[in-house]
């Protein structure tokens, strides 16, 4: 570090530090549950929360956070049973218990309209969270995220749904085969090209699987199995999005096993004033594409809470 003037030292958060867009990490009790979380932006902010996908946790939004903090506030929890989060033997494991848990973690930090991030797994769960109260939704941003349309699903998915046909125990059994490093590290390169696929950090599937406990790893099952029951209520995610048509931004990598193109194309059909990017990469945008994601965001969000503040 370069000395200050007079032999002085240059202090790290001094006047030309703006505190205020730096990722701040917390540690707090939600509904009796240490949790932690990434915070950034001023507190008075228009507020972006952003729930995380399997196998991943709120490290997934570390570098896109910084970069929108100067105008509003982002929130980034840990989900129970994942990153750096508790993992309480009594919580509800399910998409229903996650979407519940999200809605007492955003009380506990005031939290009253907001715009939406919806991301793999981090879409049926917010959306649930949505549809508990519509009127506090400013906006949605889909980035590939788990979708209500089941004839647009990725290929992959059928490797999934091979062990619905299977007895529980057995189901279960293929499963935990299917929870490790090395599916991890699929989880993360997905579909992309191999120029693509060497920018992704290995970071992503070696911390991720760091932090798997045994516990961790029914939670993961008990997760992936219930995505058969996710299907009975892909059309309550549909109602809402066709009802309600909150202002929506679709920012997709079609180069994604589960999610392809045809997966962002389908929101059109309940969406179709939404504005819909492809981008040249895949599920995980931001470890790829962040500047073009960053760009698309800030200006949508701009134009969201310009009509807002007229309103």
């Amino acid at each position: 570090m370069a000395a200050a003037r007079g032999g002085r030292r240059a202090v790290p958060g001094g006047p030309n530090v703006n505190l205020a867009t730096l990722v701040r990490h917390h540690i707090t009790t939600i509904a009796g549950i240490e949790i932690f979380y990434r915070e950034a932006g001023p507190k008075e902010a228009p507020v972006l929360l952003l729930p995380h996908g399997y196998p991943c946790s709120s490290y997934e939004f570390r570098n896109l956070m910084p970069r929108l903090a100067d105008r509003w506030r982002l929130i980034a929890p840990d989900f129970p049973g994942a990153g750096y989060s508790g993992t309480p033997d009594d919580f509800d494991y399910s998409f229903d218990g996650y979407a519940a848990w999200l809605e007492a973690f955003i009380g506990a930090l005031d939290v009253d309209r907001f715009a939406l991030y919806l991301h793999d797994f981090g879409s049926p769960i917010g959306a649930r969270l949505a549809i508990r109260n519509p009127s506090r939704i400013v906006a949605l941003i889909i980035q590939n995220g788990d979708i209500p349309y089941e004839d647009a699903l990725g290929p992959k998915y059928a490797d999934i749904e091979a062990t619905w046909a299977l007895p529980r125990a057995e189901m279960r059994k293929a499963l935990a085969q299917a929870i490790n490093e090395e599916t991890f590290r699929e989880e993360f390169l997905n579909d992309l090209p191999p120029p693509l696929a060497d920018t992704i950090p290995p970071d992503l599937w070696r911390l991720h699987w760091s932090l798997v406990t045994p516990r961790r790893k029914e939670i993961a099952i008990d997760l992936i199995a219930g995505l058969k029951e996710n299907l009975a209520w892909f059309p309550e995610h549909r109602k809402y999005l066709r009802e309600y048509r909150p202002p929506t931004l679709i920012v997709w990598g079609p180069n994604d096993h589960y999610m392809p193109e045809k997966s962002a194309r389908a929101y059109l059909r309940d969406l179709p004033e939404a504005e819909l990017h492809l981008l040249d990469g895949g599920h995980w945008l931001l470890e790829t594409h962040l500047n073009e994601v960053t760009e698309l965001v800030r200006d949508f969000l701009g134009r969201v809470h310009a009509v807002c503040s007229i309103a």
